[in-house]
């Protein structure tokens, strides 16, 4: 399958994003319903032919409610913390509201996504040594709390459908228009919950990517399915051992791989990996190999611009750059396993 089609395809206007269609669906609940009736009426009508329905609701909102519940005992990561955020009670990420610590039409993303509209959550459930991003992943109270409908209001004015009826001067002054909405962190996963908030009160006609470390539960990857389009995901570690003693991660291999194949079912897919220092055998080759197995048609970026940040000088390894035959080993391997590289 060509890599990226979906996405094009919307770019193109031949289809609606997900989350559009997921608000044309209408659906019949309540929310007296149990977990169980509702996750039976939310599979159903993913899976189903029957087009937009008659119902007096929709799928958007049946995946927020599940969403609403999930933060009551929150597994929306697989640290399942079980903690009730829905009253303030914080786990390892340490979140209770979303916080968005900035958004920017970005320029510095893969060539087919730039410009995108990058919305960055405070907080995160890893705990990375060497975090690029760690003035605001490791503080969750950096940012501040965005109104859904005003962030929604934000996204429209980057697509056409926030300019109709402005004067052209305003629009030009504003500038070009975004490519997609980039859902990024710290990390997106916990706050999926506002996401879908901002995307119940959005019109916008524009691709919505999950840029994420891909730590999710299944039951999290079932409320993106139909909501996301591409995910942008980071394949940082070939093993468990590395990911526990760098991230603080528990069973990261198993996990990340499982998440990785359930998204590319129904979204298109670059995976993104940032390689470290000392870590060529134990974590870039496997892999690269394991995609080449198990998603040979994604789109993959072999990355070089790791440099020691953080606590990345806790590390002996970590304390240099990756050096220059290693990543053209690397780029030369992905080749050679026929990788669509980006």
């Amino acid at each position: 399958m060509e890599p990226l089609r979906r996405y094009w395809s919307i770019l193109k206007g031949g289809e609606m994003p997900a989350y559009l269609k997921a608000k044309a669906r209408r659906l019949d609940f309540t929310s007296r319903m149990s977990d169980r009736q509702l996750w039976s009426i939310h599979d159903d009508a993913l899976h189903s032919q029957n087009g937009i329905g008659k119902g007096k609701t929709d799928l958007l909102s049946l995946k927020l409610l599940l969403a609403e519940r999930m933060m009551k005992n929150c597994e929306l990561c697989e640290n399942r913390c079980g903690v009730d955020r829905s009253r303030g009670e914080k786990g390892e990420c340490g979140l209770g509201p979303a916080k968005v610590a900035n958004m920017f039409l970005h320029h510095g993303e893969e060539e087919p996504l730039v410009p995108s509209f990058t919305v960055f959550f405070s907080g995160c459930n890893f705990e990375c040594a060497f975090c690029q991003n760690f003035d605001i992943s490791t503080d969750p109270d950096a940012g501040r709390e965005v109104p859904p409908d005003s962030l929604a209001r934000r996204i429209e004015n980057l697509t056409d459908i926030g300019r109709a009826g402005f004067h052209v001067s305003l629009v030009r002054e504003w500038g070009e228009r975004a490519r997609n909405v980039n859902w990024v962190g710290g990390e997106p996963t916990p706050n999926l919950e506002f996401v879908l908030r901002v995307l119940q009160e959005c019109r916008a006609n524009i691709p919505q990517i999950w840029n994420s470390n891909m730590y999710m539960s299944e039951s999290c990857i079932r409320l993106l399915h139909g909501i996301v389009d591409l995910y942008l995901s980071d394949f940082k570690y070939g093993n468990d051992r590395c990911a526990k003693r760098l991230s603080g991660i528990d069973a990261y291999f198993e996990i990340v791989s499982r998440n990785h194949l359930l998204a590319a079912k129904h979204a298109d897919m670059l995976v993104r990996h940032l390689m470290l220092p000392g870590h060529q055998e134990c974590c870039t080759k496997p892999i690269l190999h394991w995609l080449a197995e198990n998603l040979p048609g994604v789109l993959v970026n072999v990355m070089d611009q790791y440099r020691p940040m953080h606590r990345a000088e806790s590390y002996p390894e970590l304390r240099g750059v990756v050096p220059r035959k290693d990543y053209e080993e690397a780029v030369a391997l992905a080749k050679k396993l026929k990788l669509n590289l980006v």
